[in-house]
């Protein structure tokens, strides 16, 4: 029944069109020919993937200092506001994988300050490709980045865009890691969170992904970045939603580029609102922050060999020898969101009897949680379920929230204290 109503539904504004702003020339839309369709439906059915996916989103923030001719009504504010365009520098890119065969959807962050080859223009910030060439060039930039693997569609959402898709959804609920205030009255940017578990509407959330000022730079507001991605799809992704989603694409449609027709767009939100939590995986291209003064201007420095592992082991591209990590090689970070004294040692002392020896304890976890995290910073999933195993607990994540340097970070939570009060009782 439900099917058959979606169905209905979804025919109504079923189109076989692009949802398309910009216009790409034959050149640059050959640059997504990668594959053939990516989704079939049929009469009453939701569209379904045919086949896995690759898209890129490239998430920009444009103010008026940005265009040469901005909007008339913006033209004399006094200050930098926000322009509803597409040509600007690119706060956010993300490389999605939607895979039927496998059911995971992958998320790879790429940092907007990743030192990288931009076909035509050299060496530079990968964010400057969509001003240089729009999204035909970064595609190929992020292409080129990940050793030539194909791109099949994109996405382009301006900032006001993600504003409207969260006010359009009802808000978001996400853990504020922490007190952020931040104010810049050449844009009219006014930050101002508390920290601790709160709903969000857009602007809110607007504020939490924007914020910068941490000792993590970009990195930090991409950690952010998959904790409202993480929450929005365990909140927002299930059948309910694609009842949803012709007020919704009407609401944000004018903030959105791409390349997708509705079908296709249909399938995919189909896809991920029946894949599972631990089904989503979120990683970030591996590398580290260049040294100050090592070249012109901060830079994320892209790691060639660990970035040939992920795309093997996520993207089911290239040939690199999946990891076979050790116990005793893993570096391993304890965050401690209980509050609880000596629950960092004692998880030391449980690691050490199992033989990871490479464990130290970092700074505590700010969000209370009920249970253990162990997260997969570097995407080893093989070995954070390893590490569940010999401690006997937790839930396994693959996303980058944990601490930076770390290939496992273990965020510890009240089951671990409850099962050391167990032990403790026992003896």
């Amino acid at each position: 029944m439900m099917s058959a109503t979606a169905g209905a539904l979804v025919a109504v504004t079923l189109s076989s069109t692009p949802l398309m702003q910009r216009k790409l020339t034959a050149e640059e839309a050959s640059v997504f020919a990668k594959g053939d369709r990516i989704s079939t439906s049929a009469t009453l059915q939701m569209p379904e993937l045919t086949r896995p996916v690759n898209i890129l989103v490239l998430g920009v923030k444009v103010l008026t200092t940005d265009v040469d001719s901005p909007p008339p009504e913006l033209s004399n504010l006094g200050y930098h506001a926000l322009v509803n365009s597409f040509d600007g520098l690119t706060d956010t890119m993300l490389l999605l994988r939607f895979n039927p065969e496998t059911k995971k959807l992958i998320v790879l962050s790429i940092p907007r300050d990743t030192r990288t080859q931009i076909p035509g223009y050299g060496t530079t910030k990968i964010n400057a490709a969509n001003v240089y060439g729009g999204p035909a060039l970064a595609a190929r930039a992020t292409s080129e980045l990940l050793g030539g693997v194909g791109i099949d569609r994109y996405v382009t959402i301006n900032v006001q865009g993600v504003q409207a898709l969260i006010d359009a959804l009802g808000g978001v609920n996400v853990y504020v890691p922490k007190d952020m205030k931040y104010q810049d009255d050449s844009q009219h940017l006014y930050i101002n969170l508390k920290a601790g578990r709160q709903h969000l509407n857009g602007n809110q959330a607007l504020q939490l992904l924007r914020f910068r000022y941490d000792e993590h730079g970009d990195i930090g507001r991409i950690q952010r970045q998959q904790l409202v991605m993480r929450a929005l799809m365990e909140q927002s992704l299930n059948p309910a939603t694609l009842t949803r989603l012709p007020k919704i694409l009407q609401v944000i449609q004018s903030y959105i580029d791409t390349n997708l027709t509705v079908e296709e767009l249909v399938a995919l939100v189909g896809f991920a609102s029946r894949t599972s939590r631990a089904d989503v995986q979120m990683l970030v291209v591996p590398g580290d922050f260049s040294e100050p003064g090592q070249y012109d201007a901060s830079y994320w420095l892209p790691n060639p060999a660990r970035i040939e592992t992920v795309m093997a082991q996520y993207f089911d591209f290239g040939s690199a020898a999946l990891p076979t990590s050790s116990p005793s090689s893993l570096r391993i970070a304890i965050q401690d969101s209980t509050k609880h004294m000596g629950a960092s040692q004692s998880m030391i002392s449980a690691l050490r009897k199992a033989g990871y020896n490479n464990a130290i304890v970092d700074l505590p976890h700010s969000e209370p949680l009920r249970v253990t995290r162990i997260v997969a910073q570097q995407g080893d999933e093989k070995g954070a379920e390893a590490i569940r195993r010999a401690i006997g607990l937790g839930e396994v994540r693959i996303e980058s929230t944990g601490e930076l340097g770390s290939d496992i970070t273990i965020q510890l939570g009240q089951d671990w204290i409850q099962k050391q009060s167990g032990k403790v009782t026992n003896l």
